[in-house]
């Protein structure tokens, strides 16, 4: 057994953490941060380190490893960056790829400060080491770690854990238990915690690694994009996720594997061969010889926690790789989970509150991207016909909606998330907006351009309380709340709230808008003065506002600045670029 002895530590403890992934350290390291005094210990089933899927990041992840002091550790790890994406999707064998900046990737040497671009881009990370390095920070901000630990069985009283057994033979008692054992589900599967799965789409995996594959770009210093191909009967993700290593994976229907005939090492290799880019980059790689398989992505927990017990992290739920989310999911899960427990030991917020609150944001969350990588899969028309898909969605989450009304319901998601930003799970709404206009030929244009007139509208609105998760803290904040849709009274929101009480006529609107942003400090001005118009489209998607135009009042229109950059993607590679050519010519003719 790794790490140091129950006997010599004792059998007790304030949290016990099932799972020593990035959930579990995660967890550990937020609670030690804010309460170096609690006695946390972490039992990991397995000796760090070791292969793991979920390599992909996206730039929220950078701001939680610089909040927990990990951030230098990893990119001294020399990691690739991650700059964005490069798509073939449906059938089209159009490129297009997204970026997180709008400007080249400098080139700045490493390792660098969690600062300029580095705040909004992303690692591909090898799991290996990236898990590695978060459980030992765990370890070395004070949390007891017990690697090659199982924990066998779950003693039970009632909806409480009373201890842990161990596959030592010992047991643990603790004031909370953490489940962020995974897709395992330890006191998931205790509590008999039925699941939901909120999608059609059964899909499975297969992936493996590779050495020495070409990257098919280089940006700056060590940035690159991650590769996502469509094929007829699923798509190809490439990720390198260190100078010399890649993971390459196959994600398929489970219907098409069972029917197609072939073992899950045949398929992957025929896929492989398939996608001329894929192959090219593997041209001169040595495959490292492990093929890895796993299915039903997708589902979500209906109770994520008990009287003295969570569900944390993938234990929770999960969503399609697709989105490139499950870390940011997981890791954002563990952090609100640990900033839960540090509120319900400081007994000022009422306990029922904190646990309901955790489970609706979570819940929301996983949903919305379960929801939005549908409406991903949608758009390839290669897995089901589009249109008419979009409905069945729609129709297992209660809704009766035409094909189109169904499409613009899965694009919109939910603009106004459990976060507080305007969009859904951790994509904004120009995200969103970005790549719906490379899924959907329809340009969604800001009402601004085609309305002059928005009126709020909070007819039959509650006046609620919902949480905010910052600085170790859970905030309360006031909020409307209709149909299952909430307004939050802070930040950019509050301000179009009070703006919009007395005026609505656009002209009025920008006028009162010019005389708040000169009674505030510069910076807040320039973020509130770019967040406005955001905020209101949000409103307007969610019932807030009522947008119409008057013939009698002018039109101010409004360019909205891009979430990511978008764009068609020529390649640099001469190799790449004439595959691509080769594959539009073979498709024209």
């Amino acid at each position: 057994m790794g790490g140091l002895s129950l006997l010599e530590c004792g059998m007790n403890c304030d949290v016990a953490v099932i799972g020593g992934g990035p959930a579990g350290s995660t967890l550990g390291i937020y609670l030690k941060k804010y309460s170096p005094g609690l006695d946390v210990r972490i039992f990991e089933s397995e000796k760090f380190p070791r292969d793991h899927v979920g390599e992909s990041q996206l730039p929220t992840i950078s701001e939680y490893l610089h909040e927990m002091g990990v951030w230098d550790k990893v990119e001294a790890a020399n990691f690739p960056i991650k700059v964005g994406g490069t798509f073939k999707w449906g059938r089209s064998k159009e490129l297009w790829h997204f970026s997180f900046i709008p400007e080249d990737l400098s080139d700045a040497p490493r390792p660098s400060k969690f600062e300029g671009q580095r705040k909004h881009v992303a690692f591909q990370v090898d799991r290996a080491i990236y898990d590695k390095i978060l459980l030992d920070h765990a370890r070395e901000r004070g949390c007891e770690v017990y690697e090659e630990t199982r924990v066998q069985k779950v003693q039970r009283d009632g909806k409480a854990v009373t201890s842990l057994e161990l596959s030592t033979g010992e047991s643990v008692t603790a004031r909370y238990y953490m489940d962020a054992s995974g897709h395992r589900g330890v006191l998931r599967t205790a509590f008999d915690v039925e699941c939901e799965y909120p999608t059609a789409l059964k899909n499975v995996a297969f992936w493996g690694y590779w050495q020495n594959t070409e990257w098919p770009e280089n940006i700056g210093t060590g940035g690159t994009r991650v590769q996502i191909m469509s094929l007829p009967y699923g798509w190809v993700w490439f990720i390198p996720i260190s100078e010399t290593r890649t993971s390459v994976g196959l994600v398929t229907p489970a219907k098409y594997y069972k029917e197609c005939g072939l073992r899950p090492a045949e398929l992957y290799e025929k896929a492989l061969k398939e996608e001329p880019r894929i192959d090219y980059l593997l041209t001169n790689a040595t495959y490292e010889g492990e093929l890895s398989t796993t299915k039903d992505w997708s589902f979500l927990s209906k109770k994520l926690f008990g009287d003295n017990w969570f569900l944390v992290g993938e234990s929770a739920g999960f969503a399609d790789p697709i989105l490139s989310a499950g870390m940011t999911i997981t890791q954002s899960c563990a952090r609100e989970a640990a900033f839960t427990i540090l509120e319900l030991d400081r007994g000022k917020l009422d306990a029922s509150w904190l646990r309901d609150e955790y489970q609706t944001l979570q819940t929301n969350r996983i949903r919305s991207h379960i929801r939005f990588a549908d409406y991903w899969y949608t758009a390839n028309g290669q897995f089901a016909d589009l249109k008419e898909y979009t409905r069945e969605i729609a129709k297992s989450n209660g809704l009766d909606l035409s094909a189109n009304d169904a499409w613009a319901w899965l694009a919109k998601g939910g603009f106004i998330d459990g976060d507080f930003a305007p969009g859904t799970g951790t994509f904004n709404i120009n995200a969103i907006r970005d790549l719906t206009e490379y899924l959907d030929p329809v340009k969604r244009e800001h009402p601004f351009n085609t309305n002059n007139v928005f009126k709020l509208n909070l007819s039959k609105a509650n006046f609620i309380y919902r949480s905010r998760y910052d600085q170790g803290q859970v905030l309360k904040y006031d909020c409307y709340e209709r149909d299952g849709k909430i307004l939050p009274l802070t930040g950019a929101y509050e301000v179009v709230v009070d703006v919009l009480q007395t005026e609505s006529r656009i002209i009025q609107i920008a006028q009162q808008l010019k005389q708040i942003l000169r009674s505030i400090p510069p910076a807040m001005a320039t973020r509130l003065s770019r967040e406005f118009p955001i905020y209101l489209w949000a409103m307007i998607d969610t019932g807030w506002i009522e947008a119409s135009y008057d013939e009698n009042q002018p039109l101010l229109p409004f360019e909205v600045e891009k979430g990511w950059v978008m764009e068609w993607h020529e390649d640099k590679n001469e190799a790449l670029r004439q595959i691509a050519e080769a594959e539009r010519s073979a498709v024209g003719s």
